[in-house]
């Protein structure tokens, strides 16, 4: 009952935000005939101004309940789960507090409160400065429209969420995420983040935020603005994805990065046309029109074409000359009333540019022309026009040829615009958008129809100036327009989809299933200066290094000492590094294997990545944790670690240099840019396109990569008494700084004994431990041993009873609040402590206990207890979500040594080597994916050249029914198995079909 008034007052203030910005070019008049002549020319899509009235009424009871919120209230005992509605996007984006469950009294006492204790604030001073400015420069319109009510892209000053008082963690309480509604994701009232407000506080746009990022991700609205509410408040994406499900709509990572990025952009636009509007105000050069036309801009194309002309030192666009004659009020009369106009009393013949009449009709149009183009009603049209029924064209000419390819196809190569691009920038091609003429008589017959049809009878040589002004606005201003629009949302998508690309193979890279349990011998391969060997201990532990000369005369004498390593450490998996002289270190092992050299070990080997293993090499973080060792036999370490445990040694080397990105493909002996282009661009793959690796934008790619890695330690977990400080800094919520103090707080402390003992980390706000508690682990096993070896062995402070420095009463009353704490079974579990008092309820409703998590017979009573009542009404009984009970029964479930990259693909390991000669069209293999790319994914097939299977020949139903589940496809680390379709020795390539995946 409650949404339907708060909808009714929402779409009122829509309203006043659309009318107080109508189209710039509205003729001055307050009149109510003036009125009623603009609706006959004026767009269809504008709203009645009926409705005006109905926004102030409504806009004060908004602000009242969310002034104050007492602790008491949230924290008092259990609240009922509010049913998931529609909410409305046009509420402004800082309304962020409105309740489903507030009653009169305590509606009645917030308002009460508000009008004793509301001062006016630096924001709303602000505010007024602006729409004051607005309204000097907008004196026809009364100057009141900015001031009335906030554009839903504005910040209320009432709107912001407020920190706790004190130094309490907002988890102390175990009822806070009982209810969690659109309104209110977290259930709780928190601060917005500092970043989020500056820009509402500063400038109003003419759009709404959240249906403009709607219109951009295809996202629903009320999804979009529970995304930008909890973005605001400093939610990070694993955080959101596992535990605020119900409000995103069950969305990915990957969804929720693309509508962060598009929000970043769409923030910077109206962050620089509030710098735009100053420097123009600044110069005394801002008019009504202007400012109205800056206000529209939704890119950064927009903003650069209407701004352009007022830079400083430009000399003033040809319309800009006509208006400084005098001459903007003649454009004006022959829309208005040209029946009136006579362009003869304009003419001065000792004034340069009114001397003929000639010039008067060219100053006119020059007007006209400008305003046509910077109208938002006729550049809207001109946009959609572009994509239907018109198809415009990129053409390129160079290299003797000519490259075309139609915009807005489905199978525009992403490759194919990056490096057109790059041959730009090089000088090698020419290109262009090609506009048909078709869209230019269509613009031009809707113009005279209806956008800009004179309000009366015009005389024939009035109507040749209108349509001259048309013909000159399309071809001087809104062709180059559109033509830059083209090309930078071409770019812009091609950078997308190719750092995309990289984050999937990434994160495809970091979930490779772990091989524990191994002792493993990492070979780092080399000619002249020898194969670097490491040998590692199931704890990755540095065994034994060592440097072995296979490829230099002295393969048998080094066999032996090889052999002997193997025995006498147990080992009997080789793991080589893809680098060079890879080819013959596997030939050197697989003859050995097959002659049965290594008995009585079964020696098997496998082929792994060793991008970035020379740069960690050499970092500090490798000298910190291999002081003393030799940097090459350091990337032998590395290199047995990543198939040890991927995920924990890959964080170790910045993303970028991981190689699995779309243009980190194996080189094909194109040693030309320029061939690798006409690869691109005539439609034939490219097996080589690593000279374009810098064509995208290195802050997308690293802030892309960076949420990759965070997801994936995220969602796979860290136990915080064992893990490094490398892995720690990658879990959501924490960064370098907090996971220093974390291993420092272990050091001095021993391990933790439970998650409450986080808030204890010298750092590690409230905010930080929301975000990264639910990804923390703490191996209840693991506490055992310890416990149990502290109390027969150790004279000094058990961890059980873990005592921190007594020196301060503050500190004296933390150590004995720590002497209290016990093991918390829930803490091994994926189950975050602020859904811990639904979990133990849930407990008792199937009758289980803390004891049996991860066993059976947990897992009986709970198929039991669904069977009876389906998820959704033991939730309701439960009063929470399904969301959250899915994710507490997820956490009961699992065993405690649960890892959910078992499900994904191991490394591929083999005794025996194929060389190319020996392939067959026609042949079936097994291999696994190396890289894959918008154009096709390459297969290592084990004959030293990877073949590529075209994207045509991988089609879902290939696919297993668990990565269609995924969404992920295919990509590094996936075993295939492929037919061979053409072999090309000469040029060692190999064409592959996908028979289907292992």
């Amino acid at each position: 009952m409650s949404t339907l008034p708060r909808r009714a007052k929402i779409q009122a203030q829509t309203v006043k935000s659309q009318d107080e910005f109508s189209y710039f070019s509205e003729p001055s008049s307050a009149s109510e005939e003036d009125d009623e002549e603009d609706s006959i020319w004026e767009p269809q899509k504008k709203v009645s101004r009926s409705r005006k009235p109905s926004a102030p009424k409504e806009s004060k009871p908004k602000r009242g309940p969310r002034v104050k919120k007492s602790p008491r209230q949230r924290g008092a005992g259990s609240e009922p789960v509010a049913v998931k509605e529609e909410p409305d996007t046009s509420v402004a984006i800082a309304d962020v507090d409105l309740e489903e469950n507030k009653n009169k009294a305590g509606t009645a006492q917030t308002l009460k409160t508000a009008r004793a204790k509301r001062k006016p604030s630096a924001q709303r001073t602000k505010k007024l400065k602006v729409d004051e400015e607005a309204s000097r420069a907008c004196p026809t319109e009364g100057g009141c429209s900015n001031t009335e009510t906030p554009s839903t892209s504005s910040a209320c000053e009432g709107g912001c969420k407020r920190e706790n008082d004190g130094a309490d963690f907002p988890l102390n309480e175990p009822a806070l995420k009982r209810v969690k509604t659109e309104a209110c994701p977290e259930g709780q009232p928190a601060k917005f983040a500092a970043g989020a407000n500056s820009i509402k506080e500063e400038v109003e746009m003419n759009w709404d935020i959240v249906q403009v990022l709607c219109e951009r991700t295809n996202i629903e609205p009320w999804v979009c603005a529970n995304i930008i509410r909890l973005f605001n408040d400093d939610n990070t994406i694993p955080f959101i994805v596992r535990y605020r499900k119900e409000l995103i709509n069950n969305l990915d990572a990957d969804s929720l990065r693309e509508i962060r990025q598009a929000l970043e952009e769409l923030r910077a636009v109206a962050k620089k046309v509030h710098s735009t509007i100053q420097k123009i105000k600044k110069e005394e050069k801002m008019s009504e029109c202007l400012l109205k036309a800056l206000l529209n801009c939704k890119t950064f194309e927009e903003l650069e074409h209407v701004s352009a002309p007022y830079k400083t030192g430009n000399k003033g666009t040809k319309a800009q000359r006509a208006k400084q004659l005098g001459l903007e009020g003649a454009a004006w009369t022959l829309l208005e009333n040209p029946g009136r106009l006579n362009l003869l009393s304009y003419i001065k013949p000792d004034v340069t540019g009114l001397a003929e009449l000639q010039d008067i009709e060219m100053g006119v149009q020059h007007i006209l022309a400008d305003m046509i183009a910077k109208d938002k009603d006729t550049l809207d049209f001109i946009r959609d026009l572009a994509l239907n029924p018109f198809v415009c064209s990129l053409v390129a000419y160079g290299l003797g040829k000519l490259i075309s390819q139609k915009l807005h196809q489905v199978n525009i190569h992403i490759a194919g615009i990056l490096a057109i691009n790059r041959g730009e920038n090089l000088k090698i091609l020419t290109v262009k958008i090609n506009i048909p003429d078709g869209m230019r008589n269509e613009f031009c017959r809707w113009c005279i129809q209806h956008r800009w049809r004179p309000r009366g009878f015009a005389r024939p040589e009035l109507m040749k100036i209108l349509h001259n002004s048309l013909d000159d606005s399309f071809k001087r201003l809104i062709v180059p327009l559109l033509c830059r629009e083209f090309r930078a949302k071409l770019t812009s998508d091609a950078e997308k989809e190719s750092v995309m690309m990289f984050g999937k193979n990434l994160r495809q890279l970091l979930l490779t299933s772990p091989v524990p349990g191994r002792t493993l011998m990492g070979v780092d391969p080399g000619y002249k200066h020898g194969c670097k060997l490491a040998i590692i201990s199931p704890t990755s532990q540095i065994l034994h290094t060592d440097v072995v000369y296979l490829h230099c005369g002295q393969g048998f004498r080094e066999a032996e000492k090889i052999k002997r390593l193997l025995l006498d450490f147990n080992c009997s998996t080789v793991v080589i590094g893809n680098g060079t002289a890879c080819r013959e270190t596997e030939a050197y092992f697989a003859d050995l294997i097959m002659k049965n050299y290594f008995a009585p070990l079964d020696v098997v080997y496998c082929i792994v990545s060793e991008a970035g293993a020379s740069i960690y090499s050499v970092s500090p973080e490798a000298n910190k944790e291999m002081p003393g060792l030799d940097p090459n036999l350091r990337s032998a370490v590395s290199i047995a670690r990543r198939v040890q445990d991927p995920l924990a040694e890959l964080v170790k080397i910045e993303p970028k240099h991981i190689g699995v990105g779309m243009y980190q493909v194996k080189q094909c002996g194109c040693t030309r840019w320029r061939m690798s282009l006409e690869f691109v661009c005539y439609g034939k793959r490219p097996w080589c396109t690593c000279s374009l690796s810098h064509d995208v934008s290195q802050t997308l790619l690293k802030a892309t990569l960076d949420s990759v890695v965070e997801e994936c330690v995220s969602f796979v977990g860290v136990d915080v008494n064992i893990c490094s400080e490398v892995l720690l800094r990658h879990i959501a919520g924490l960064n370098a700084n907090r996971a220093k103090s974390i291993i420092e707080w272990r050091e001095k402390n021993g391990p933790f004994i439970n998650r409450e003992q986080l808030k204890e980390v010298k750092g590690l706000g409230p905010k930080s431990f929301q975000q990264c508690a639910g990804f923390i682990r703490i191996n209840q096993a693991y506490i055992r041993t310890c416990c149990s070896s502290q109390q027969t062995g150790s004279s000094g402070p058990s961890q059980g009873v873990a005592v921190t420095d007594e020196k301060q009463g503050k500190k004296k009353s933390k150590a004995a609040a720590s002497v209290e704490l016990k093991p918390n079974p829930l803490d091994q579990t994926c189950i975050h402590p602020e859904s811990y008092d639904i979990a133990t309820r849930f407990l008792s409703l199937i009758g289980g206990t803390l004891s049996e998590i991860g066993k059976p017979e947990m897992q009986q009573k709970i198929n039991l207890a669904l069977q009876k009542e389906g998820i959704e009404q033991t939730a309701d009984k439960l009063q929470t979500t399904a969301s959250t009970l899915q994710v507490i029964i997820d956490g009961l479930s699992q065993p405690e040594s649960f890892d959910f990259r078992t499900d994904f693909d191991k490394p591929d390991f083999k005794r025996s080597i194929v060389c190319l000669e020996d392939l067959q069209v026609g042949t079936v293999l097994t291999g696994k994916v190396e890289n894959a790319t918008l154009f096709g994914v390459f297969v290592d097939i084990g004959v030293g050249k990877s073949g590529l299977i075209p994207i045509r020949n991988i089609t879902e139903a290939k696919l297993s029914k668990t990565k269609k589940r995924r969404s992920l496809g295919l990509g590094p680390g996936e075993r295939v198995e492929v037919q061979v379709l053409n072999i090309d020795i000469p040029r060692s390539r190999i064409s592959l079909d996908l028979v289907r995946v292992l």
